[in-house]
């Protein structure tokens, strides 16, 4: 879907400061993308499914993989949200007008994993509720094979892109730039 805007708006990008609008943008999120440095530095990003609640993310995954040796050594993650994006554009013709409107929330933190039979079910529920409102139990074995990771948010910057600065004159109409 394409979204024209009128010839004198400009799109910017803002910061969000207000948590019940970033939270916003967390529960309107199907994926994250988790990024972590393994001991050479290099990074690893993975998509996951999660949960979010009172400033923790919520992941789970297999108990053992390339992710959770990294993490073993350095648990150090960033892990990025992104609303469903929409093309804009202010001008059909001009290339450099075209952009994506959308929500941005990037976190930074140390993931810990939980042991606790207890707590990861508690977790397990968590992530599920970001998918549906359905209650779910979980067999002994299913919650004893995931691993589960919590990380507390430490560092958050959220973002809205490509909103329309109201009274602004588009790229087709400045005489400086």
């Amino acid at each position: 879907m394409f979204v024209l805007l009128l010839s004198n708006q400009q799109m910017k990008t803002f910061s969000i400061e207000e948590l019940e609008r970033v939270e916003t943008i967390l529960r309107s999120c199907k994926l994250c993308f988790v990024g972590m440095a393994d001991e050479d530095g290099f990074p690893y990003v993975l998509p996951m499914n999660f949960g979010y609640e009172d400033g923790t993310i919520y992941l789970h995954s297999a108990q053992e993989g390339r992710s959770i040796s990294i993490l073993e050594k350095n648990p150090h993650a960033c892990i990025t949200f992104c609303s469903d994006p929409e093309l804009i554009f202010q001008h059909p013709d001009v290339a450099c007008s075209y952009r994506m409107r959308a929500g941005s929330v990037i976190c930074e933190g140390k993931v810990e994993f939980e042991n606790d039979f207890a707590e990861k079910e508690k977790a397990l529920d968590i992530i599920m509720r970001q998918y549906t409102e359905r209650t779910f139990s979980y067999s002994v074995p299913a919650v004893n094979n995931v691993k589960i990771w919590k990380m507390k948010i430490e560092n958050m910057q959220a973002k809205e892109f490509g909103i329309m600065k109201p009274g602004s004159i588009s790229y087709k109409d400045r005489t400086e730039f």
